[in-house]
């Protein structure tokens, strides 16, 4: 099996090719014009000698061509990368290593294209492929995976900011489609719309995976993200089932309250929140505002999309939710033992959509994969009716709009910036109870305040993407220590982050 056959062939073998399958700023392709320019990707690699099994990037925002382009590497057999353009030329160029990737297809400027080129080493690309490629070599049918070979790797960052391949299987991309895919319970008649990016496993599922395994439209939105292009692209698109991170819904209420622009969501009739905490407040203010069902989800890279979710309709509470078909979870202590109702321990996962495990990382494979299962890193309790809570991170790891933020890498450009003696970044919660980064600083003898406070904004805003960059920088006379002199974190905290 190939995951085109599942997501592409057999609707055109059904008589659903005139369907249409996508659409984005550059038009719209059919289920029948998808088959094609995969095919013709397929033979365009085939003509360059591109190995099959070979694992190849696809830095791309999301358009047509990113879902193309993986489309195209499946039917050759080969295990696409998905990477977003908003990762630095020097992280793109790790990954490249870190999986030994052997193709890349780079939609950027020719600028930054041709610098990245260099950077990437020997590893064939799109461009020149493209460019070269004598003569159309025919495909034939696509290449067939076995269940529990690598079809797809996945990059989530570690405790240290270090990124991790994630590998996934034939068989868990079919787990999340009869798991979570049954709550979305899409059909022909859908348009989905993710604001979470196709580099993100959030947002793979939901513009990929799940639209076109029902032989749905997925709208991709290209482009920063923000509530007014977001409200653009509601009625541009007209979608029926929404998909974003928290953050998004509350910018929809502040633009609504703050200027009057209300998306029109009359045709939405599901609403999904996944990739950060959920607050209760936030997921009542968006059900009552904009009058659809919201579905709060919890799902990891390790585990490729939601596995934890609440029931379309169910009054918003602060719930994580309860496991979706096929997925077994408990709450563990530090042993590996279940623990109580009620009592805070780790969460475990036991699922068919389970990763096969890390690139090259043995040591935080064991951790990880473990148990027969996997332990996303999150710290939860379960309630007497069976209700998942979700307390905190295992780790420092900040997750601010569905993206995991090392306060690690911001810590050490900080302590380069003249003028700055020491600093700890932690979480803290915005007014609408989302989490937020922010750095305390501490300032050298002799340096003012102020003048450190924007000096380190100039530092954060040259040297970081927006997403890792904190929220707040405030001075500090000095860190807080334990006993034994290390940082006390949970004293910058507020008492809520802290618990």
């Amino acid at each position: 099996m190939n995951p085109v056959d599942l997501l592409l062939l057999r609707h055109i073998a059904a008589g659903r090719g005139d369907r249409t399958s996508l659409v984005d700023r550059a038009g719209t392709m059919t289920y029948t014009e998808l088959a094609e320019a995969a095919s013709e990707y397929a033979g365009t690699l085939a003509a360059g000698g591109i190995r099959p099994g070979a694992r190849a990037l696809v830095v791309s925002d999301d358009t047509a061509d990113a879902v193309v382009a993986v489309l195209g590497l499946w039917w050759h057999g080969c295990v696409p990368v998905v990477l977003g353009p908003m990762l630095r030329d020097a992280e793109l160029a790790f990954i490249a290593r870190d999986c030994a990737a052997e193709y890349a297809d780079l939609d950027l400027s020719r600028e930054r294209r041709d610098a990245l080129s260099a950077a990437l080493g020997p590893v064939a690309l799109r461009h020149e492929l493209r460019d070269s490629a004598a003569e159309f070599v025919e495909p034939g049918a696509p290449a067939a995976f076995a269940e529990g070979s690598e079809v797809l790797v996945q990059y989530t960052s570690g405790s240290t900011g270090r990124p991790r391949g994630v590998r996934h299987s034939m068989s868990g991309i079919r787990a999340v489609l009869t798991g979570f895919g049954g709550v979305l319970a899409l059909t022909e008649a859908d348009t989905v719309l993710s604001t979470a990016k196709l580099s993100f496993g959030y947002g793979f599922g939901n513009s990929l995976l799940f639209p076109l395994a029902a032989g749905a439209c997925s709208a991709l939105l290209a482009g920063p993200v923000d509530a007014f292009t977001v409200i653009t692209a509601i009625h541009r698109y007209r979608p029926t089932v929404l998909c974003a991170v928290p953050r998004v819904y509350e910018s929809l209420l502040s633009a609504v309250a703050t200027r009057g622009a209300a998306p029109d969501t009359s045709r939405v009739r599901l609403a999904v929140a996944a990739g950060e905490h959920l607050p209760a407040d936030l997921a009542r203010r968006a059900t009552e505002g904009f009058g659809f069902p919201l579905v709060n989800g919890f799902g990891a890279t390790e585990v490729l999309h939601i596995v934890l979710a609440t029931a379309a309709g169910a009054p918003p509470r602060d719930s994580t939710g309860v496991p979706v078909s096929g997925v077994t979870a408990t709450v563990r202590d530090d042993h590996g033992r279940p623990v109580p109702t009620g009592t805070h321990g780790r969460l475990h996962i036991v699922s068919a959509s389970a990763a096969l495990g890390y690139i090259d990382r043995p040591e935080a494979q064991a951790g990880t994969f473990a148990d027969g299962g996997v332990y996303p890193g999150d710290v939860v309790y379960r309630t007497p009716d069976g209700d998942f809570r979700h307390v905190c991170r295992t780790d420092d790891l900040l997750n601010i709009g569905g993206h995991k933020v090392a306060p690690a890498e911001i810590e050490a450009l900080l302590k380069a910036t003249d003028g700055i003696a020491d600093c700890a970044v932690v979480a803290d919660r915005d007014p609408a109870g989302l989490q937020q980064a922010v750095a305390y600083v501490v300032s050298l003898p002799g340096a003012a305040p102020e003048e450190v406070r924007r000096s380190a904004l100039r530092a954060i805003r040259d040297g970081l993407p927006p997403h890792r960059r904190p929220s707040r920088i405030e001075p500090i006379d000095t860190l807080p220590t334990t006993s034994t002199g290390k940082l006390a974190r949970h004293r910058l905290r507020t008492p809520e982050e802290a618990r």
